[in-house]
C-alpha cells in the first residue's frame, strides 16, 4: 500500500527544462548536467562523461543558484543537498 507524501515537492516556478550547470570554480568552464528531481532540500543530478565530482560545488538551474553538497552517488547520478 502506497503512503502519501508528507510534504509536497517544491519546484522552481516557470517553465524550466532539465538542463543545469555545475560550477566548480568561477574561472573554470561549467559542467553540463540534467536535473532528474528537484525539491526544496536537494536534487538528483545526472552527469554524462564526467568522472567524479568534488564534495561541494554550485548548481545553476535557470535563475536559481544553489551551493550544493554531494550526499550519494550511483553511477552517473548524484544526490545533492542545498
Amino acid at each position: 500500500m502506497a503512503h502519501p507524501r508528507l510534504y509536497k515537492r517544491v519546484r522552481p516556478s516557470g517553465n524550466m527544462g532539465r538542463a543545469a550547470k555545475i560550477i566548480l570554480d568561477p574561472k573554470a568552464p561549467p559542467i553540463n548536467c540534467n536535473v532528474v528531481d528537484y525539491s526544496a532540500g536537494g536534487a538528483c543530478l545526472e552527469i554524462c562523461g564526467q568522472g567524479a565530482l568534488p564534495g561541494r560545488f554550485e548548481l545553476l538551474y535557470g535563475p536559481i543558484r544553489k551551493k550544493c553538497r554531494v550526499v550519494w552517488t550511483k553511477g552517473i547520478r548524484f544526490g545533492v543537498t542545498f
